[in-house]
């Protein structure tokens, strides 16, 4: 929040202008317009014109065009498929030129070290796509640390807060929910795992919302992944 999304806001009008002639960059564009034509009766949002001549003039007043939507979506939190795809393009860049890396708590790769080393998988399910999430851990400050992770999941296996997709998770990678450990910030998304009959431990770390009273008698907390004794898999 803090970094990845005002770094598209900041710099999507000079990543168009650097890359508007590139087919991935056009289909984003398209993407984008067909989305913009779909939302065309929400209030405020921005229609993106096509390019009717080559003038420079005309060219900037439809990358314009594109920012302002772009601006539009993400200041209602939209989850489009378009604006996904156009911030997932810019985010490899950024991160692939150094100008943004994945910050990784000290503790995390000593702890997943180890557990790996007990014979436990580790995976990743977030909100955030597989390839943001590829990027985050393979352009990160500790390095290129996706080599210890065992797969990645997303929000097409389901909503993070509905029980029925952490059951898809624990079907696909061949575990019952009960050997799995959930980690996570969100209290709506420990109560779906929980339902689920998944463990769940809830992590506090600075810049996390807060929780209330009832969350913390209720979950177990931990603020390090030091503080995880997990069993062996054998």
């Amino acid at each position: 929040q803090e970094t990845l999304f005002p770094y598209i806001k900041n710099n999507v009008k000079e990543y168009l202008r650097a890359h508007w002639e590139e087919e991935e960059c056009q289909r984003d564009v398209g993407l984008l317009r067909k989305q913009a034509q779909e939302d065309s009766n929400l209030d405020g949002a921005v229609l993106i014109p096509l390019e009717s001549g080559s003038g420079e003039e005309e060219l900037e007043r439809v990358i314009q065009a594109v920012v302002d939507n772009v601006h539009w979506q993400m200041s209602l939190d939209r989850k489009t498929t378009a604006l996904k795809q156009l911030q997932g393009h810019m985010w490899r860049a950024a991160y692939a030129t150094g100008h943004v890396k994945g910050e990784i708590f000290e503790d995390v790769v000593p702890a997943i070290r180890k557990w790996r080393e007990a014979g436990m998988k580790v995976y990743i399910y977030s909100s955030g796509s597989i390839e943001a999430q590829k990027l985050l851990f393979g352009y990160s400050t500790e390095g290129d640390i996706l080599e210890l992770f065992d797969g990645h999941f997303d929000t097409k296996i389901g909503p993070k807060v509905e029980s029925e997709s952490y059951r898809r998770i624990a079907a696909s990678i061949g575990c019952a929910t009960n050997n799995i450990l959930f980690l996570t910030d969100v209290p709506r998304e420990a109560n779906a795992a929980e339902e689920a009959d998944t463990h769940v431990a809830v992590v506090i770390r600075p810049g996390n919302a807060g929780l209330t009273d009832d969350e913390k008698s209720y979950y177990s907390l931990i603020s390090s992944f030091t503080e995880l004794f997990l069993p062996s898999s054998t």
